[in-house]
């Protein structure tokens, strides 16, 4: 009897894997932990999918961090303190990265939030419904 022959296969060329940047997820961390008090007032209505949706805070979104983010409907949630009075520009090429990814972005001041949450949260409210509306689920 011969020697057996090793199996060979043929060569396959898998594309590359895609090189993703690292999460920085300790700035997500450090920003929740630092939250303002606008942002956890609003936390308080947007938490545990109350408004028909689920958010997160202080998610990464490309080279941003959304204050507020619902995934399912690309909505992400901006609340603006005195940082943004400042450097209003920064704001508007953010929204503009955001708007060509397909997401949607409502901003409110952190004196909305102080002097009209439900106002707010009603604002919020409806876009969820828009956006629903338009997604069909």
């Amino acid at each position: 009897m011969g020697t057996p022959c090793p199996q060979t296969r043929p060569l396959v060329s898998y594309p590359p894997m895609p090189t993703f940047a690292p999460r920085d997820t300790a700035r997500a961390r450090r920003l929740r932990r630092e939250a303002t008090p606008a942002e956890r007032a609003l936390w308080a209505y947007l938490s545990k999918s109350q408004q028909g949706a689920k958010f997160s805070r202080q998610m990464p979104v490309g080279p941003f961090f959304a204050d507020f983010l619902c995934r399912e409907l690309a909505l992400v949630i901006e609340l603006d303190g005195h940082s943004h009075d400042i450097a209003p520009e920064r704001d508007a090429r953010r929204d503009r990265w955001m708007a060509e990814q397909g997401f949607t972005v409502l901003r409110f001041t952190n004196d909305d939030v102080r002097g009209n949450v439900e106002g707010v949260v009603a604002a919020i409210r409806a876009e969820v419904g828009r956006l629903r509306g338009l997604r069909g689920s």
